[in-house]
């Protein structure tokens, strides 16, 4: 069976992993965009994005792991959008423009029911009402031997850590304090759940571990 993955999130040195206020001028929440310099500086970041250049090195592999062998995503309502509710507006698509770096199905899970969005580039955005389960069974089906991402954010990271759907948890300090925001661990006992830390590795910029589901 696919494996369940988390790549390249990140949290704050005091275990945030979004900053509070989210918004449209601040989706990741306020001061939460600078815990991701280690990222966005390298090669392979900047290839996800159609451009060139960026750095390598340790960020730079951390950031490469993440796209290897993935069929599908499965996103939080959050990270594909400022809206809450019913569906409003119908032209929104994702904060990533007319071509996201998916290239794959995702399915966001939303409570409100959406019809699928395709966008340019092969990714096509699914709107699952009907719970974590369901996300990822649709998300292995399209996945089909490859894994399934999980993009975030905090609470659908929480939620099927919660329900030890993770198989692995790639994740990044970054040396920032936010104060508030919304924590990745908190209330979670990660042993009793059975994870164990099984890599760790730090750049200048941030320090990289890698939680598995025994």
């Amino acid at each position: 069976m696919s494996k369940l993955r988390v790549h390249m999130f990140t949290v704050s040195l005091d275990g945030f992993g979004a900053g509070p206020d989210q918004s449209l001028e601040h989706p990741l929440g306020v001061g939460a965009e600078a815990m991701h310099g280690w990222a966005v500086k390298t090669r392979s970041f900047k290839t996800l994005f159609g451009r060139d250049g960026g750095e390598t090195g340790v960020d730079d592999d951390a950031v490469a792991r993440g796209v290897e062998n993935i069929g599908a995503w499965i996103l939080g309502r959050n990270m594909f959008g400022p809206i809450r509710g019913e569906w409003r507006d119908s032209d929104w698509k994702g904060w990533w423009g007319e071509e996201p770096p998916y290239h794959s199905d995702v399915f966001v899970l939303t409570h409100h029911a959406r019809a699928p969005i395709s966008m340019k580039g092969g990714t096509t955005f699914h709107f699952v009402t009907d719970g974590i389960h369901a996300a990822l069974e649709r998300a292995r089906a399209s996945a089909g031997a490859r894994d399934v991402r999980l993009g975030g954010g905090v609470q659908t990271i929480r939620q099927y850590l919660q329900a030890r759907l993770v198989d692995e948890l790639n994740y990044a300090i970054a040396p920032v304090l936010l104060g508030r925001g919304e924590h990745l661990f908190a209330g979670l006992d990660l042993t009793a759940l059975g994870y164990r830390c099984t890599t760790h590795q730090g750049s200048a910029d941030a320090y990289h571990l890698v939680l598995t589901k025994q």
